[in-house]
């Protein structure tokens, strides 16, 4: 499975990214090919953790089950550090307090007894 060590890693706190050895693209979702070149040489790197808010709605009814409680709640486009975009959650702040541009860090949200983590982002 191409994003098992992505999830790996997320039970241990990191969050991977892929690079292209034949172009360079950083990556990200975990894919078998680079969307850039098309080059199949993608390394595992981890990621600083730093991002900014490239975009965000504000939900205010629950987009999934385990959701169910915690509205409203900011569900964001970040763009990492390393020039990937990530589809997440802001957490812990009022989401009124949500700007485009805004800068984040990473935490995790542990879900399951697997140990595996989703890959949320809070004020930086």
């Amino acid at each position: 499975m191409v994003t098992r060590p992505f999830w790996e890693a997320t039970a241990e706190g990191r969050f991977l990214i892929q690079r292209c050895a034949g172009c360079g693209t950083a990556i990200f979702y975990p894919r078998p090919a680079c969307p850039h070149c098309g080059g199949g040489e993608l390394a595992w790197e981890a990621a600083s953790g730093a991002a900014t808010v490239h975009t965000f709605s504000i939900a205010r009814r629950p987009t999934h089950p385990k959701f169910t409680g915690d509205e409203p709640y900011v569900v964001a486009i970040v763009e990492l550090a390393e020039g990937p975009h990530v589809t997440t959650n802001i957490v812990e702040c009022d989401p009124d307090d949500v700007q485009i541009g805004m800068a984040v860090q990473l935490v995790f949200d542990e879900v399951g007894d697997d140990g595996y983590a989703l890959p949320f982002f809070r004020p930086a």
